[in-house]
């Protein structure tokens, strides 16, 4: 998962319109932007974190990151949190049916504007039409405003998001560098001051509206096979200390939870499914084994297929050439270590197959289509459904090597140039995914 911010707290990224002013919802500064900088009447440049400043409705605009150090409750070591007095009150009931059934789900108004704009630069009007339809497909986003929404349709909603700010975020990469630092109080920021402490709250205010999160993408992926890499040897145990109190916050309030999982090319390698399911079981038995922590999400972000036809020559090697190949053998393995699981694949871009000249190339992929839609209607009693992650359209990553969130992924030559910085709007590579889609949209 290359993201960036997409999913940061507060909002989905949107495209800069104008250059004298940025409209309301578009990126109005950061480091290596160069676009405008004010906004349009009644929005405020908001900083979200060092690469991302967005225009966000007066009233709706968050408080400014604190200038004066803590409070004095705070811990003095990132490893020995003390947390707030405040928790999570009630206890939630789990339905024991799939997440999704007997609910709509709602749909981004950040990433329908984010559509919408793309669509008005075709010019095309078979192809601009397409691309119009995109906005009506749901995808993860940020769970924002949406009390009003069912009680005004009648509707049971459901929102869709990302938790993804952990400290010292992407151990392995560059371009999705997230805002929390291990070595500056990111652990407490992360559970209780800045970030997990602040998303409950805002969901605990809508019982009514059932959310379903994929938790932290990359994160336990990364302390399965990449512990030779020092940031991720480093960040080991705040990783599992955050992901385990965001899973219990979570549950405590009713969100259904789906731990990411990599993907089929990653820890779908025969060698890596024991190790795998081990840290997965370990991690949901430590949060409680709560009926809330569903299970896990695989190919976030990426581009492989749920059943392929025939296998991509970059998996040679590896029997779970697929998502679901790779999920029929991970679950029984978790099953075994007493983790119940079931999941959900992204295929929000994976229309297209045998495109990449390695199964680790995962920034921009040339020639990538929109895939199969949203759907519980999965053909496999191990996954509730077929998701949208990656909002289609947000770049994995700048192909710009000077700049300081830069990935050598992003330069390789099955990666479509010249992109921008991860999280901003692609324009050219949502045109491809729109034309490239399977099925057609």
């Amino acid at each position: 998962m290359r993201s960036a911010a997409f999913f940061a707290l507060l909002a989905a990224t949107l495209p800069a319109l104008t250059n004298a002013q940025a409209q309301t919802w578009a990126q109005c500064g950061g480091i290596g932007w160069t676009g405008a900088t004010t906004c349009v009447s009644g929005s405020t440049c908001t900083e979200l974190n060092d690469y991302y400043s967005q225009c966000i409705p007066g009233s709706n605009a968050p408080p400014p990151p604190p200038t004066s150090p803590p409070p004095t409750s705070a811990p003095t070591s990132p490893t020995t949190p003390t947390p707030p007095t405040t928790a999570p009150t009630g206890t939630p009931t789990p339905s024991a049916n799939n997440p999704w059934t007997g609910y709509q789900v709602y749909l981004s108004p950040y990433y329908a504007t984010e559509v919408q704009a793309a669509a008005a630069q075709i010019s095309d009007a078979t192809q601009s039409a397409k691309a119009l339809s995109v906005a009506k497909i749901p995808t993860f986003t940020w769970f924002d405003s949406v009390a009003f929404i069912q009680k005004s349709t009648g509707q049971k909603q459901l929102v869709q998001i990302v938790v993804y700010d952990l400290p010292d975020r992407d151990c392995a990469a560059l371009a999705s560098n997230g805002e929390f630092s291990i070595a500056n109080n990111g652990q407490a920021n992360y559970n209780y001051y800045n970030y997990i402490d602040q998303l409950v709250a805002q969901i605990q205010k809508f019982p009514d509206v059932r959310v379903v999160a994929v938790i932290e993408p990359d994160s336990l992926a990364n302390l399965v096979t990449n512990l030779n890499v020092q940031k991720c040897a480093n960040a080991q145990t705040t990783y599992l200390n955050c992901v385990n109190y965001a899973l219990k916050q979570l549950s405590a309030v009713g969100v259904y939870s789906y731990m990411d999982a990599g993907h089929a090319g990653w820890l779908g390698w025969p060698a890596n499914l024991t190790p795998a399911a081990q840290l997965f079981s370990q991690v949901y038995k430590n949060a409680g084994s709560s009926p809330f922590i569903k299970g896990l999400a695989t190919n976030v972000a990426n581009y492989n297929a749920l059943s392929a036809a025939t296998p991509d020559p970059i998996t040679q090697g590896d029997a779970n050439y697929d998502e679901l190949h790779y999920i029929n053998a991970l679950a029984p393995v978790l099953k075994q270590q007493g983790f119940p699981a079931t999941f959900i694949v992204d295929q929000g871009r994976s229309g297209q197959q045998n495109l990449r000249q390695q199964w680790g190339d995962w920034c921009n992929v040339k020639g990538a289509g929109f895939g199969t839609r949203p759907t519980t209607n999965t053909g496999s009693s191990l996954i509730d459904s077929i998701v949208w992650v990656k909002p289609g359209g947000e770049c994995d990553g700048t192909s710009n090597s000077s700049s300081p969130r830069f990935d050598s992924h992003c330069g390789l030559s099955d990666a479509a140039q010249p992109a921008p910085e991860a999280g901003t709007w692609f324009q050219a590579y949502f045109e491809t995914l729109v034309s490239k889609a399977n099925p057609p949209l």
